[in-house]
């Protein structure tokens, strides 16, 4: 395993901090932490230390740490993503949010972001603001990052947290998106289910939709995901945990128990991300 590893540095598509403050403003999260066996980490959290520690212990190389934004407040700013960067380098990558309710202010914000700090993508989820994301209000951020060459990264899928989970539906929501602005790269966290089908069915249609994997345990991986990242869609599944919800050491074990052939774990495990994120 330690081989394999050597040949393939793990890049963890969907990850964030660990903070009491961050968790503190999160509050539809503790039922999802408290199922998934994290609640232990809403009091206490992690530091920036610690979760270079466990990527360390997992075999992860490096992180897509992503700042969160909410309606009406930041949960983790642009600018505290920068500093955990700043820190370790070779680690974090950035990957911006914006206030979607003010979209001019967002534009400049994501520019900013890319262009003086050095992130690589932009996410919104979209259960957050309750809008899916063919809403008008995404339409500005879209054409930005064409311009600025980075991957819109969202959430599709049911919402975990207690919220409606209509924003989270591929069809027709993405679809629509990725109709729209065919030079937009997409990639649709947390598998898509229960509509795992229709997100397939996406990644196949359009060159530029991906899914990563983040938010569910490798164990519990659909069949028709494992038979697309393995087939016809080795090119398009990204390795994702959503830490702190799931740890790097159970969500890399339980990939290493799956016996993907060497060239498709490759493509799930590193290249994938690095190809689409732009990393060096």
């Amino acid at each position: 395993m330690t081989e394999k590893r050597k040949t393939a540095p793990i890049i963890d598509a969907w990850a964030q901090p660990a903070t009491p403050e961050g968790f503190a403003k999160m509050p539809e999260i503790i039922r999802l932490f408290q199922q998934s066996g994290a609640a232990h980490l809403l009091d206490k959290g992690l530091s920036t230390a610690q979760i270079v520690a466990a990527m360390d212990h997992a075999g992860v190389a490096r992180l897509m740490l992503a700042a969160w934004h909410r309606p009406q407040q930041w949960v983790y700013h642009n600018d505290q993503i920068a500093a955990m960067i700043q820190a370790y380098p070779d680690r974090f990558v950035g990957v911006a949010s914006v206030n979607l309710e003010k979209p001019v202010e967002a534009v400049r914000e994501l520019a900013r972001a890319v262009n003086e700090l050095g992130f690589k993508a932009l996410r919104v989820v979209p259960w957050l603001w309750q809008r899916p994301p063919n809403d008008k209000l995404y339409f500005p951020l879209y054409v930005k990052c064409i311009e600025l060459d980075i991957p819109f990264c969202t959430q599709v899928g049911h919402t975990g947290p207690l919220l409606p989970s209509e924003t989270g539906r591929p069809v027709p929501y993405l679809d629509e998106v990725a109709l729209t602005f065919p030079e937009l790269k997409i990639v649709g966290g947390h598998i898509g289910y229960p509509w795992t089908d229709e997100m397939i069915g996406l990644a196949w249609k359009h060159e530029n939709v991906f899914i990563d994997t983040s938010a569910y345990l490798p164990r519990y991986y659909p069949p028709q995901l494992l038979h697309y990242l393995k087939t016809y869609g080795k090119e398009k599944v990204l390795f994702g945990t959503n830490f702190p919800q799931l740890t790097f050491e159970k969500c890399v074990a339980q990939v290493e128990e799956l016996g993907l052939p060497e060239e498709v774990r490759e493509n799930f495990l590193f290249k994938n991300a690095r190809r689409v994120f732009h990393l060096t």
